[in-house]
C-alpha cells in the first residue's frame, strides 16, 4: 500500500481530531533532528495519544508495512515500536484483522474522607455502577474470625464480586460480613448495595472504617478480570467497617486496576504550624 493509499484509508475513531489516517500519521511523525531513537519517538507519541484519549479502545492502527511506507521508515523500526506496545498491553494484533488499540478505561478520581460503598461512589462521579457476582457462600474461617474478634466457629457471608463502572471492570472485591451481627445477610441476593441492605433490612448503621491502600501487582484471577496479559499495577484496599455500637461488620479486600483509579485527598494546613 502506498503512502497516498494509506492516507485515503479511514481509521476508526471517535476522538481523533480528524477522522482519517492522515491526522494520525501527522501526530506520530518522528523528528529526525533529535537524538531520541525513531522507534522510541513512535512509541512515546502513540502512547500519549492512547493515554490522552485521542485514540480510544478499538482504534485501528496501520499495518507495519503501511505505517513504514507512510512515514518513510524501515519496517524493522515500526515492528520494534509495535512489539513494545504489545509488551505494554496497549495494542492487540488480530492477524489479517490488523492492529487495534487496547486502551484502559478513563481514570476516575474518587475523594477519600467519607465512608461510602462502591455504588454510591460511582453515582457521585456520574458513572453507572454494576456488579458481577462470582461467588456467594457462607463460610467459617479462622483467620477472618480473628479479624472480627469472633470464635473460630463463627459464620460469615463471603462475597467475591467484580465491580464495574460504565461496564468497565474497575475492581475485584472479596468481602466478608459477620452473620452474628447481621443474620439477615444469609438470605440476601447480593443485588445492589450491601450498605443499603445493612441499614434498611438489618437496622445496622455503619459510621466509620479503617482503610489501608497499598500498591500491588495483579494476581492471575485479577488479570483475567481486568484483561491483563501479564501482571499489572493495582491498588489494594483493605477496609474494616464498624457499626454505631463499635462492632465490626465488614472486612473487604478490593483490588482496583491502577490504570483507571486514582484517589484524591484534601489536605489542610494545621492552624499551629510554624511560620
Amino acid at each position: 500500500m502506498t503512502s497516498t493509499a494509506l492516507k485515503n484509508t479511514a481509521i476508526k475513531t471517535d476522538t481523533l481530531a480528524a477522522n482519517d489516517s492522515s491526522a494520525f500519521i501527522e501526530k506520530i511523525r518522528p523528528d529526525i533532528g533529535i537524538s531520541e531513537p525513531v522507534y522510541r519517538q513512535l512509541l512515546r507519541r502513540i502512547t500519549d495519544l492512547i493515554q490522552s484519549g485521542q485514540i480510544s479502545d478499538g482504534f485501528s492502527l496501520p499495518s507495519e508495512r503501511a505505517l513504514a511506507e507512510a512515514l518513510d521508515l524501515s519496517r524493522t523500526t515500526v515492528r520494534r515500536c509495535y512489539e513494545e506496545l504489545r509488551a505494554q498491553d496497549q495494542i492487540n494484533t488480530h492477524g489479517r484483522a490488523g492492529v487495534t488499540v487496547k486502551a484502559p478505561p478513563s481514570r476516575i478520581n474518587p475523594e477519600m474522607g467519607r465512608l461510602k460503598g462502591f455504588t454510591e461512589e460511582m453515582r457521585e462521579l456520574g458513572i453507572t455502577p454494576s456488579t458481577q457476582l462470582l461467588e456467594q457462600k457462607i463460610v467459617t474461617d479462622r483467620t477472618i474470625a480473628s479479624l472480627f474478634n469472633r470464635p473460630a466457629s463463627a459464620r460469615f457471608l463471603r462475597l467475591v464480586r467484580v465491580r464495574l463502572g460504565d461496564d468497565s471492570p474497575l475492581s475485584r472485591e472479596v468481602a466478608w460480613y459477620d452473620l452474628t451481627v447481621a443474620p439477615a445477610l444469609a438470605e440476601w441476593d447480593a443485588a445492589g448495595s450491601a450498605y443499603q441492605f445493612l441499614e434498611q433490612q438489618c437496622g445496622i448503621k455503619l459510621i466509620n472504617a479503617e482503610q489501608t491502600i497499598e500498591a500491588v501487582l495483579s494476581n492471575d484471577e485479577e488479570a483475567v478480570v481486568f484483561g491483563f496479559e501479564e501482571p499489572g499495577p493495582c491498588l489494594l484496599l483493605k477496609r474494616k467497617t464498624y457499626s454505631d455500637n463499635g462492632q465490626m461488620v465488614e472486612y473487604v479486600e478490593g483490588t482496583f486496576r491502577g490504570d483507571a483509579y486514582t484517589y484524591r485527598v484534601n489536605l489542610k494546613m494545621s492552624s499551629n504550624v510554624a511560620t
